[in-house]
Parts: C-alpha cells; structure tokens; sequence
C-alpha cells in the first residue's frame, strides 16, 4: 500500500504516518512547516520530506489513498490534484476507522478526560496481555507512538476528539468511529468558534450515541448531569447502557486510595483527584467488555502514572511539588485544582493557568471562568496578546480577565518571565513562613516557552 499525508507534520498525522510505515506501506508526506518532535521522529525513520511545501507532482496515479490533515487549506494544490486524478481520499479519522472496521472499537468520547481514560484502558489492557491497536491523543509511559496499526489485533481503542473532521469534512471526529463501546466522560462546552451555541455542542454527542453500532454499549459519566441527560434522552433499546459515578476512595498520607469493596481489598494508585477516579470507572467499565476482571483490572491500574500533561509531576519534596496539567476549560480547572487542593492538603496552592484555545481567549466567553480558581490559595492567569493576533480575536486587557476571573489585575500576567519571577516569589515567601508550597501549571500551551524542566531544578536548588 502506498499512502500519502497532506499536512504530515501534525502531532497525529505523523504518529498515523508511522504506525503504517511500521505496518509496511510506503508512506510519503508533504507540509509547509514541521516541527519538533514531529521532525526528528520522522527524519529518523526515512520519512521526512525532502523540503518544506506542498508539490502537486508528489501526487500520482500509483497511490491507494491520500490522508487529509486539518493544517491543510481547501484550495492545498496537493488536495486539488489528488481530486482531480480520482484518488482515494481520506481524512485522520477516515482512515482510521478504515483500518479498524473489522475490530471491536472502543471510543472515549467527552469534553475531558478522553486522553486519561484512553491511556488507562491501554495500561491495564497490555498488563493483561490483550492485544490491541489504539490511537491516543499524548505520549503514554510503556508506549512508543501514539497510534498503533496491526493486522493482528482484534480491538482497537481510541481517543475521541469531537474538533472538526478535515477542511473538506465539517463532521465530528468522533462521529466517524461507529464504536461498540462508546464512553462519555463529560460534556462542557468548547470550540466555540465551531459550535456557536452549547446546545449545538451537545447535540453532537446525542449524535455521537445513535452512531453506537447495534448491540453495543454505552457508558456514560452519571455524575455529570449534562451526560446524564443525554443519556438519557435517547431512547435506543439495542445498546446497553452502563451509568458510573466516583468509586469509594481515601487519602492518607498523600497517596489517594481506591476503598476496599465489593470483597476487594483497598488499592493505593499513583494518580489521584475525584476527576481520575471517575476516569478510572470509566476505564474499567470499558475493560470488562473485554472479559478483564476486577481484580485484574485493580492489580494493574496500581501502577498508572497518568498520561503527559495530565496532571504529570515534574519535581516533588518535602516541601514542594511541581504539577503541569492540560486544564484549559472552567470544568477542567475546577477538577484540576480541587484534586490537588485534596492532595495537598497542609500545602500552599499556587495554581497557574495559561489562557491559549480560542474558547478561551473570546472575551464573550470569559465569564464562564468566574470563581473556577477559587480553591487555589494564590491564582495566576496568564496570556499573550501574539495568540490572539494569531486567531484572528479582538485584543483583551489584563483588567478583562481579572475580572473574568474574580481576581486582582496583578494576578494576571502577558509575560511569562515575570509571571515564572513571581512564582519562585511567592515560593520563597511561603517557605520563609514555614509551610509547604505546590505549584499547580495549566495549559494546553506551554506559557510561551517557559521552561519546566529549569524551574524543576531552581525549586530542588532551593532545598539546599
């Protein structure tokens, strides 16, 4: 087989591109820009483009299909000349539902925690030893691309991003994967600048559940009460429908514990907030469709780290830790900080988000930030005015988003030099006053190049 990627440079399409070059086709790709790590992963396996830009010509008769990445432009002349000549053309989530129509599918869908979820299912499945392919939206400990293709395995586990198709599909990724299982893990509204109105956001996961295909599964967040309504507004009687909710658990000693039940014993987990264990049900849920019993099941999710950037430790002491999370949406930082506000408990909370989608950085949709870091001891709000220049949004002042926010106008900060100053800062302050301090980064960005790895170090200096 012989494909080629239009826009091969994107963090899922070059990991597609190496799972079929490890499956033995030919691949080939075009883009105008690539970048880290996606450039040396592929120029390390022979398949980086030779320059930089979109050639028509690389577009030829002899190829059995052409994947379409969402960089690319309607007008992309490889596009064109690929319609032109007929050939097969597929989008991300085309192709990989092509390639797992003969498995058993199971698609983590939801506003947040697909990516968690996704991850344990995975850990607790290559535990058990069951076989399967997956594709996963961040790099998971134990794995080594985040997509896996194979004529062998008879499941296939996948992260289900509900973001727009391709430039020429408007559909849903997750309208595209006709699961067996579909999981829901909660419904916020998001991608605003897709979906103009929340009502029109969660129709799409209603869709989402009538795609189930017949005699499948559904399991869905109960505690979530917008899920819950979906759920149970759709009246098919051919899928089961399996509800969870938060597990038993405890904390003792800063290590969150999965309470003794149902004739199993308690089980300490690395991970911990209330939003992970509702992922964790979710995830064992799923498993037993697989045949993984609970004990199985709880022997193995002892020893999940989480997914990168999901509440990922990046330096921990006595006296402090330092945590990066994905948290971007008012729901997500909300679980985010009360997780380690629990955790952390004696601590002092210093939590940081960076304002960086474009939901985010819409001044109409700022209010839905009001009080969502109320339980951080000391809240900062990052920003860089270059990002809304760069999605086209009207410029905010610092002022905007304090009062968004609930917070005073020195707590936000368009400089991340002087935000990282004030961070270490308020660590020396609470350090001097004899209490513990746990730095709490959020972003789906990464605050503009702030180095966390340095700032690791400069809090493990100050042990000394």
């Amino acid at each position: 087989m012989k494909v080629h990627f239009i826009a091969i440079g994107g963090s899922a399409m070059h990991n597609l591109a190496i799972a079929l070059h490890h499956k033995g086709y030919t691949v080939t790709g075009s883009d105008d820009e690539i970048f880290d790590p996606a450039r040396s992963r592929l120029q390390q396996l022979g398949l980086l483009p030779p320059a930089e830009g979109w050639f028509p010509e690389r577009i030829t008769p002899d190829l059995d299909a052409v994947v379409l990445g969402m960089h690319a432009r309607i007008d992309n002349p490889e596009l064109l000349r690929a319609q032109e000549l007929g050939l097969k053309i597929y989008s991300y989530p085309e192709y990989l539902y092509e390639q797992s129509k003969d498995k058993l599918r199971i698609v983590v869908g939801g506003s947040h925690g697909k990516t968690t979820t996704t991850a344990m299912i995975l850990h607790v499945l290559k535990h058990c030893n069951i076989e399967a392919d997956y594709m996963v939206g961040a790099q998971l400990q134990g794995f080594d691309v985040m997509v896996r293709l194979s004529n062998t395995a008879k499941v296939m586990v996948i992260e289900g991003d509900e973001y727009l198709t391709s430039p020429i599909d408007p559909r849903p990724k997750f309208h595209l994967y006709r699961p067996h299982v579909g999981i829901i893990t909660g419904i916020e509204w998001d991608h605003i600048n897709v979906f103009p109105t929340f009502e029109n956001y969660k129709s799409q996961f209603a869709k989402y559940i009538d795609l189930i295909e017949e005699g499948g599964t559904l399991i869905y967040c109960d505690d979530d009460p917008v899920v819950h309504e979906v759920a149970m507004a759709n009246r098919r009687t051919d899928i089961a429908k399996l509800p969870y909710d938060v597990p038993q658990y405890y904390v003792e000693e800063g290590v969150t514990w999965l309470s003794a039940t149902d004739g199993r014993e308690a089980v300490p987990l690395e991970i911990f907030g209330r939003h992970n264990l509702l992922n964790l049900t979710a995830a064992r849920l799923a498993c037993r469709e697989l045949g993984v019993q609970d004990a199985d099941f709880d022997a193995a999710i002892q020893s999940f780290a989480g997914a990168s950037k999901r509440l990922e430790c990046l330096y921990k002491s006595q006296r402090y830790a330092l945590y990066k999370d994905f948290a971007h949406a008012p729901s997500k930082l909300r679980a985010t900080i009360a997780a380690t506000r629990e955790q952390f408990a004696d601590s002092c909370l210093v939590a940081c988000m960076e304002l960086h989608t474009y939901s985010s950085l819409s001044a109409n949709f700022l209010s839905h930030y009001a009080g969502c870091m109320a339980q951080a001891d000391v809240p900062f709000v990052y920003f860089n005015p270059h990002a809304l220049k760069l999605k086209k949004l009207p410029p905010l002042e610092r002022e905007q988003v304090a009062q968004a926010f609930g917070i005073p106008v020195e707590q936000v900060f368009n400089d991340s030099k002087a935000l990282k100053a004030t961070l270490l800062d308020v660590v020396d302050n609470t350090a001097a006053e004899g209490r513990k301090c746990t730095l709490l980064m959020m972003s789906s960005g990464n605050f503009d190049g702030l180095d966390f790895n340095q700032l690791a170090n400069e809090l493990q200096n100050k042990e000394s």
